[in-house]
Protein backbone atom coordinates (compact mmCIF):
# COMPACT_ATOMS: atom_id res chain seq x y z
CA UNK A 1 0.00 0.00 0.00
CA UNK A 2 2.54 2.52 1.02
CA UNK A 3 5.11 1.85 -1.36
CA UNK A 4 2.75 1.74 -4.16
CA UNK A 5 1.10 5.02 -3.51
CA UNK A 6 4.59 6.56 -3.65
CA UNK A 7 5.68 4.44 -6.81
CA UNK A 8 2.67 6.13 -8.70
CA UNK A 9 3.18 9.76 -8.19
CA UNK A 10 4.96 10.20 -11.18
CA UNK A 11 2.28 8.95 -13.10
CA UNK A 12 0.14 10.91 -11.29
CA UNK A 13 1.22 14.08 -11.43
CA UNK A 14 2.20 13.40 -14.92
CA UNK A 15 -2.22 13.19 -15.15
CA UNK A 16 -2.84 15.14 -13.35
CA UNK A 17 -1.09 17.99 -15.61
CA UNK A 18 -2.11 16.30 -19.07
CA UNK A 19 -5.99 17.23 -17.53
CA UNK A 20 -4.80 20.85 -16.50
CA UNK A 21 -3.57 21.28 -19.86
CA UNK A 22 -6.35 19.85 -21.76
CA UNK A 23 -5.05 16.73 -22.94
CA UNK A 24 -6.20 14.38 -20.38
CA UNK A 25 -6.17 11.44 -22.51
CA UNK A 26 -2.26 11.54 -22.78
CA UNK A 27 -2.94 10.99 -18.48
CA UNK A 28 -5.52 8.14 -19.25
CA UNK A 29 -3.15 6.32 -21.99
CA UNK A 30 -0.12 7.03 -19.30
CA UNK A 31 -2.01 4.92 -16.76
CA UNK A 32 -3.51 2.15 -18.62
CA UNK A 33 -0.33 1.62 -20.61
CA UNK A 34 2.32 1.48 -17.42
CA UNK A 35 -0.44 -0.45 -15.94
CA UNK A 36 -0.22 -3.04 -19.07
CA UNK A 37 4.32 -3.11 -18.98
CA UNK A 38 3.31 -3.24 -15.19
CA UNK A 39 1.76 -6.50 -15.14
CA UNK A 40 3.50 -8.19 -18.28
CA UNK A 41 6.52 -6.49 -19.44
CA UNK A 42 7.83 -5.38 -15.38
CA UNK A 43 6.76 -8.92 -13.66
CA UNK A 44 8.97 -10.83 -16.19
CA UNK A 45 11.58 -8.66 -16.00
CA UNK A 46 11.64 -9.05 -11.92
CA UNK A 47 11.32 -13.19 -12.57
CA UNK A 48 14.23 -13.21 -15.07
CA UNK A 49 16.39 -10.97 -12.76
CA UNK A 50 15.25 -13.24 -9.74
CA UNK A 51 18.54 -15.58 -8.09
CA UNK A 52 16.40 -18.46 -8.28
CA UNK A 53 14.24 -20.03 -11.24
CA UNK A 54 11.14 -18.41 -9.65
CA UNK A 55 9.42 -16.05 -7.33
CA UNK A 56 6.86 -17.43 -4.56
CA UNK A 57 3.34 -15.49 -4.98
CA UNK A 58 1.97 -15.85 -1.04
CA UNK A 59 -1.25 -17.88 -1.50
CA UNK A 60 -3.56 -14.70 0.03
CA UNK A 61 -2.41 -12.98 -2.62
CA UNK A 62 -3.56 -15.44 -5.09
CA UNK A 63 -6.29 -15.92 -3.08
CA UNK A 64 -7.58 -12.06 -3.65
CA UNK A 65 -7.41 -12.47 -7.44
CA UNK A 66 -10.72 -12.26 -8.42
CA UNK A 67 -11.21 -9.28 -6.45
CA UNK A 68 -8.55 -7.91 -7.46
CA UNK A 69 -9.74 -8.15 -11.32
CA UNK A 70 -13.11 -6.94 -10.15
CA UNK A 71 -11.66 -3.73 -9.08
CA UNK A 72 -9.23 -3.03 -12.23
CA UNK A 73 -12.54 -3.62 -13.85
CA UNK A 74 -14.26 -0.88 -12.17
CA UNK A 75 -12.94 2.15 -14.55
CA UNK A 76 -13.26 -0.02 -18.05
CA UNK A 77 -17.17 -0.11 -17.29
CA UNK A 78 -17.24 3.81 -16.13
CA UNK A 79 -15.13 4.42 -19.28
CA UNK A 80 -17.24 2.68 -21.84
CA UNK A 81 -19.07 5.74 -22.79
CA UNK A 82 -16.22 8.08 -23.79
CA UNK A 83 -16.48 10.34 -20.60
CA UNK A 84 -15.09 10.51 -17.05
CA UNK A 85 -17.69 12.37 -15.08
CA UNK A 86 -16.93 13.95 -11.48
CA UNK A 87 -19.62 11.14 -10.29
CA UNK A 88 -17.04 8.96 -11.99
CA UNK A 89 -14.38 9.81 -9.89
CA UNK A 90 -16.06 9.59 -7.00
CA UNK A 91 -16.23 6.01 -7.74
CA UNK A 92 -13.56 5.16 -9.01
CA UNK A 93 -11.63 6.97 -5.78
CA UNK A 94 -14.26 4.92 -3.50
CA UNK A 95 -13.28 1.84 -5.14
CA UNK A 96 -10.05 1.66 -4.38
CA UNK A 97 -10.58 2.63 -0.56
CA UNK A 98 -12.68 0.20 -0.63
CA UNK A 99 -9.84 -2.12 -2.29
CA UNK A 100 -7.25 -1.15 0.87
CA UNK A 101 -9.69 -1.14 3.28
CA UNK A 102 -10.41 -4.74 2.59
CA UNK A 103 -7.08 -5.68 2.08
CA UNK A 104 -5.73 -4.12 5.63
CA UNK A 105 -8.61 -5.23 7.10
CA UNK A 106 -7.56 -8.61 6.79
CA UNK A 107 -4.20 -8.63 7.70
CA UNK A 108 -4.64 -6.09 10.17
CA UNK A 109 -2.03 -7.71 13.35
CA UNK A 110 -1.09 -6.52 16.53
CA UNK A 111 1.61 -4.38 16.03
CA UNK A 112 1.30 -3.42 12.54
CA UNK A 113 1.42 -0.17 12.91
CA UNK A 114 4.34 1.54 15.28
CA UNK A 115 5.05 4.59 16.55
CA UNK A 116 8.06 6.28 14.60
CA UNK A 117 9.83 9.54 15.55
CA UNK A 118 8.84 12.55 13.32
CA UNK A 119 12.53 13.28 10.97
CA UNK A 120 12.45 17.16 9.95
CA UNK A 121 15.26 16.13 7.72
CA UNK A 122 13.09 13.50 5.95
CA UNK A 123 10.01 15.36 5.35
CA UNK A 124 11.92 18.25 3.80
CA UNK A 125 13.60 15.49 1.46
CA UNK A 126 10.00 14.51 0.91
CA UNK A 127 8.96 18.04 -0.01
CA UNK A 128 11.64 19.12 -2.34
CA UNK A 129 11.54 15.40 -4.14
CA UNK A 130 7.64 16.45 -4.79
CA UNK A 131 8.59 19.77 -6.19
CA UNK A 132 10.96 17.57 -8.65
CA UNK A 133 8.19 15.30 -9.52
CA UNK A 134 6.00 18.27 -10.26
CA UNK A 135 8.63 20.13 -12.39
CA UNK A 136 9.54 17.04 -14.31
CA UNK A 137 5.64 16.15 -14.73
CA UNK A 138 5.09 19.69 -16.47
CA UNK A 139 8.05 19.52 -18.68
CA UNK A 140 6.96 15.68 -19.82
CA UNK A 141 3.33 16.65 -20.93
CA UNK A 142 4.34 20.01 -23.34
CA UNK A 143 7.70 17.60 -24.78
CA UNK A 144 5.07 14.51 -24.97
CA UNK A 145 2.66 17.23 -27.07
CA UNK A 146 5.04 18.35 -28.30
CA UNK A 147 6.95 15.71 -29.99
CA UNK A 148 3.49 13.62 -30.87
CA UNK A 149 2.87 16.66 -33.02
CA UNK A 150 6.36 16.95 -34.62
CA UNK A 151 6.24 12.92 -35.21
CA UNK A 152 2.57 13.54 -36.67
CA UNK A 153 1.18 10.47 -33.91
CA UNK A 154 -1.31 10.77 -31.85
CA UNK A 155 -0.66 11.95 -28.05
CA UNK A 156 -1.94 8.88 -26.59
CA UNK A 157 0.79 6.57 -28.08
CA UNK A 158 3.47 8.47 -26.62
CA UNK A 159 1.85 8.08 -23.66
CA UNK A 160 0.84 4.67 -23.76
CA UNK A 161 4.46 3.92 -24.00
CA UNK A 162 7.55 5.93 -24.01
CA UNK A 163 5.78 7.87 -20.71
CA UNK A 164 4.24 4.92 -19.47
CA UNK A 165 7.45 3.05 -19.53
CA UNK A 166 9.24 5.77 -17.36
CA UNK A 167 6.51 5.92 -14.98
CA UNK A 168 6.80 2.48 -14.11
CA UNK A 169 10.93 2.61 -13.26
CA UNK A 170 10.19 3.13 -9.93
CA UNK A 171 8.56 -0.14 -9.56
CA UNK A 172 10.52 -2.53 -11.66
CA UNK A 173 13.93 -1.10 -9.75
CA UNK A 174 12.53 -1.42 -6.50
CA UNK A 175 11.07 -4.96 -7.27
CA UNK A 176 14.21 -6.06 -8.67
CA UNK A 177 16.17 -5.20 -5.38
CA UNK A 178 13.18 -6.68 -3.19
CA UNK A 179 13.50 -10.01 -4.94
CA UNK A 180 17.30 -10.06 -4.59
CA UNK A 181 17.14 -9.61 -1.20
CA UNK A 182 14.18 -12.56 -0.91
CA UNK A 183 11.24 -10.12 -0.05
CA UNK A 184 8.95 -11.05 -3.11
CA UNK A 185 6.08 -10.42 -1.29
CA UNK A 186 6.95 -6.96 -1.35
CA UNK A 187 7.79 -6.59 -4.87
CA UNK A 188 4.92 -8.10 -5.91
CA UNK A 189 2.66 -6.24 -4.00
CA UNK A 190 4.37 -3.23 -4.59
CA UNK A 191 3.33 -3.31 -8.68
CA UNK A 192 -0.52 -4.93 -7.85
CA UNK A 193 -0.88 -2.04 -5.49
CA UNK A 194 0.14 0.59 -7.83
CA UNK A 195 -1.38 -0.98 -10.30
CA UNK A 196 -5.28 -0.19 -8.45
CA UNK A 197 -4.06 3.14 -7.36
CA UNK A 198 -3.44 3.79 -11.13
CA UNK A 199 -6.64 2.60 -12.19
CA UNK A 200 -8.64 3.92 -9.46
CA UNK A 201 -7.55 6.66 -7.09
CA UNK A 202 -5.47 8.11 -10.18
CA UNK A 203 -7.94 8.53 -12.78
CA UNK A 204 -11.01 9.19 -9.86
CA UNK A 205 -8.27 12.38 -9.07
CA UNK A 206 -8.23 13.49 -13.08
CA UNK A 207 -11.93 12.94 -13.36
CA UNK A 208 -12.61 15.03 -9.95
CA UNK A 209 -10.28 17.98 -11.21
CA UNK A 210 -11.17 18.22 -14.95
CA UNK A 211 -14.38 15.95 -16.20
CA UNK A 212 -12.88 14.93 -19.52
CA UNK A 213 -13.60 12.91 -23.16
CA UNK A 214 -11.48 10.46 -24.34
CA UNK A 215 -11.46 8.36 -27.06
CA UNK A 216 -13.18 4.83 -26.46
CA UNK A 217 -10.52 3.13 -28.54
CA UNK A 218 -8.12 3.43 -25.00
CA UNK A 219 -11.16 1.42 -23.12
CA UNK A 220 -11.83 -0.89 -25.56
CA UNK A 221 -7.97 -2.27 -26.29
CA UNK A 222 -5.60 -0.79 -23.60
CA UNK A 223 -8.43 -0.99 -20.92
CA UNK A 224 -9.02 -4.80 -21.80
CA UNK A 225 -5.58 -6.06 -22.30
CA UNK A 226 -4.95 -4.31 -18.80
CA UNK A 227 -7.82 -6.37 -17.31
CA UNK A 228 -6.69 -10.05 -19.11
CA UNK A 229 -2.99 -9.23 -18.20
CA UNK A 230 -4.52 -9.19 -14.56
CA UNK A 231 -6.39 -12.60 -15.83
CA UNK A 232 -3.37 -14.25 -17.02
CA UNK A 233 -0.60 -13.38 -14.07
CA UNK A 234 -3.17 -14.28 -11.58
CA UNK A 235 -3.64 -17.79 -13.64
CA UNK A 236 -0.20 -18.48 -13.82
CA UNK A 237 0.79 -17.38 -10.26
CA UNK A 238 -1.97 -19.47 -9.04
CA UNK A 239 -0.02 -22.54 -11.11
CA UNK A 240 2.06 -24.00 -7.65
CA UNK A 241 1.86 -20.52 -6.23
CA UNK A 242 4.92 -19.80 -8.04
CA UNK A 243 5.75 -17.60 -11.38
CA UNK A 244 8.67 -19.17 -13.41
CA UNK A 245 11.02 -17.84 -15.90
CA UNK A 246 9.72 -19.96 -18.63
CA UNK A 247 5.75 -18.09 -17.55
CA UNK A 248 7.81 -15.03 -17.94
CA UNK A 249 8.13 -14.97 -21.39
CA UNK A 250 3.86 -15.54 -21.86
CA UNK A 251 3.69 -12.30 -20.84
CA UNK A 252 6.58 -10.96 -22.35
CA UNK A 253 4.91 -12.24 -25.19
CA UNK A 254 1.81 -10.52 -24.20
CA UNK A 255 2.97 -6.88 -23.85
CA UNK A 256 4.34 -7.37 -27.77
CA UNK A 257 1.02 -8.57 -28.97
CA UNK A 258 -0.40 -5.27 -26.66
CA UNK A 259 2.04 -3.06 -28.79
CA UNK A 260 1.71 -4.42 -31.95
CA UNK A 261 -2.48 -4.33 -31.34
CA UNK A 262 -2.36 -0.35 -30.36
CA UNK A 263 0.21 0.44 -32.93
CA UNK A 264 -2.17 -1.26 -36.09
CA UNK A 265 -4.98 -0.11 -34.33
CA UNK A 266 -3.39 3.11 -34.60
CA UNK A 267 -2.93 3.09 -38.11
CA UNK A 268 -6.28 2.11 -39.17
CA UNK A 269 -8.28 4.50 -37.30
CA UNK A 270 -6.07 7.02 -38.37
CA UNK A 271 -6.46 5.40 -42.00
CA UNK A 272 -10.06 5.85 -41.72
CA UNK A 273 -10.02 8.98 -40.00
CA UNK A 274 -11.80 7.82 -37.12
Amino acid sequence: LLIAVICALPETFISVTAALEGTPSLGLGTLFGSNVADLTLIFALVVLVAKRSEIKAESKIVKNGLLYIIVLSVPILLGLNGYSSRIDGVLLISAGIIFYTFMLNRERTKGFLQRRHFSFKYFILFLVSLAVLLAAADFTVKNAVATAHSLNINPVLVGMFFIALGTTLPELFLSIKAVRENHEGLAIGDILGNVITDATIVIGIVAMISPFSFNQRIVYITGIFMVFAAIILFYLMRTGRVLTKKESFLLLFFYLLFILTEIMASNYFDYIGG
